[in-house]
């Protein structure tokens, strides 16, 4: 009787060792996640992983305009009135990060803390792309971690004018 509880007790264990080394070997198999973007308007958040990221490293040139045209998978909704805080990992801010609203870069310098905050008519004004002086119902807006002139990595988040 002893030496079947011992079998079983070794079968429990081999069974547990097995698992143990089946679950490190797809942990070792599965990609390392970008860092995060977060876009928060109140007490609402969103946040995505890069579109286009190439483990720190730069992008290619020729994915870089494909990568700013991509559409942005995540949405927020944003008034007039309201602030928008954005925040990025800290490896980001190590290297810098600026905003492009519609594909088109908005400002020259690049930003080095992880958050920021701007306020909602920056994105939805006339003068973002727009023609004939009506106001944007929506914008995409890109955070895009830079290097010098190197883009490292892309953001890309949806800003929906609200009431």
């Amino acid at each position: 009787m002893t030496s079947l509880r011992m079998t079983a007790k070794g079968r429990r264990t081999a069974a547990a060792l097995g698992a143990v080394s089946a679950g490190l070997l797809i942990l070792s198999a599965c990609d390392k996640p970008t860092p995060l973007a977060t876009v928060t308007v109140g007490s609402t958040s969103v946040n995505t992983e890069a579109s286009c990221y190439n483990d720190g490293k730069k992008i290619s040139e020729s994915e870089i305009k494909d990568c700013l045209q991509k559409d942005a998978e995540k949405s927020i909704t944003v008034g007039m009135d309201d602030k928008v805080r954005f925040g990025v990992d800290p490896e980001i801010a190590e290297h810098g990060w600026t905003l492009f609203i519609n594909g088109q870069q908005a400002e020259q310098e690049p930003y080095k803390k992880t958050y920021r905050t701007i306020p909602g008519n920056a994105f939805f004004s006339a003068g973002q792309g727009q023609q004939g002086g009506a106001s944007l119902k929506k914008a995409q807006v890109s955070i895009v971690e830079t290097n010098g002139s190197q883009l490292m990595g892309i953001w890309h988040f949806q800003l929906k004018k609200g009431d």
